[in-house]
C-alpha cells in the first residue's frame, strides 16, 4: 500500500531544513515532502512581496511538480496559516491540516508588535547567534531581505488578513490546531478560539512546549502527526 503524502511547511524566517530532525521519525509512515517558500532557504526570491497567497502558490506548484493531487499538510507557525488558506481556497488539494504555533488572527496592533521583533540591526547586535543562524539558513536571498519582506507581509496582514474570521467557519477540512502551553507568540486562548470556529476542528495543547520549532520535542511531534494523519 502506498504511503500517505504529508507536506511539512515551515514558518516565518524558517526553511525546510528545520524539519531534518523530524523526517527520520516519519519514515515508513508517510511519504514526507518539504519545500522552501520563495525567498526562504535555498528558494530564489521573486520580484513580488511575501504574501500568504504567494506561498500557497509555491505549495501548489510543488504538488503539481510531484504529481500530488492531494496531500495532508502540517504547517508550523506561518506554514499553518498557509495550510489553512489552502484548505479554504483549494480544499480539493488538502486532505487534512495540522498546525502548530500558528497565529490565526491578525490586526494592526498584532502586526506592529511582531514587526518590532524583525529589525535586522537589533538582531545582529542583541542576538548575534540568531543572526548567524539566519544567515546560514537563507542562502538564496539573504537573511536581511527575508526579514524586510516578512515585516512587510505582517504589516499587510494587519491591514487585511488573508483569512478573515468568517473564513474559518467555511473550512470543511478536518483540522487539528496545536499549540505549546508555553508559547508566548500564540497563546492557548487564540488556539482555542480558532479551534472552536472550525467546523471539523480539534485542539491539542503540548505540555512544556514553547514557540520555537527547535524547542519542540521531535518525537512528540512525530507521534502527534501519526495519531492525526494515519
Amino acid at each position: 500500500m502506498a504511503l500517505p503524502d504529508l507536506l511539512l511547511l515551515h514558518g516565518a524566517l524558517g526553511a525546510s531544513a528545520q524539519f531534518e530532525p523530524l523526517l527520520p521519525l516519519l519514515d515508513g509512515r508517510f511519504r514526507a515532502h518539504t519545500l522552501d517558500f520563495e525567498g526562504h532557504g535555498n528558494a530564489p526570491v521573486r520580484e513580488r512581496p511575501f504574501r500568504t497567497e504567494h506561498f500557497a502558490e509555491n505549495v501548489l506548484d510543488y504538488m503539481d511538480g510531484q504529481a500530488l493531487e492531494g496531500a495532508a499538510i502540517f504547517g508550523y507557525s506561518m506554514g499553518g496559516y498557509v495550510a489553512l488558506y489552502l484548505a479554504r481556497t483549494r480544499p480539493e488539494r488538502v486532505r487534512r491540516v495540522a498546525t502548530l504555533g500558528t497565529k490565526l488572527y491578525w490586526d494592526a496592533e498584532t502586526a506592529a508588535r511582531e514587526v518590532k521583533l524583525l529589525d535586522p540591526d537589533k538582531i545582529a547586535e542583541k542576538v548575534p547567534h540568531f543572526a548567524r543562524a539566519l544567515e546560514a539558513r537563507h542562502t538564496a536571498s539573504g537573511w536581511r531581505t527575508v526579514l524586510r519582506k516578512t515585516a512587510e507581509m505582517m504589516t499587510a496582514l494587519g491591514e487585511r488578513s488573508a483569512l478573515q474570521p468568517e473564513d474559518f467557519g467555511q473550512i470543511q477540512t478536518r483540522v487539528r490546531v496545536c499549540v505549546g502551553d508555553r508559547d508566548t507568540t500564540v497563546g492557548v486562548d487564540e488556539a482555542l478560539r480558532g479551534y472552536r470556529s472550525l467546523p471539523q476542528g480539534e485542539l491539542e495543547v503540548l505540555p512544556g512546549t514553547p514557540h520555537p520549532l527547535e524547542k519542540v520535542d521531535p518525537a512528540r511531534l512525530a507521534r502527534l502527526l501519526m495519531d492525526f494523519f494515519v
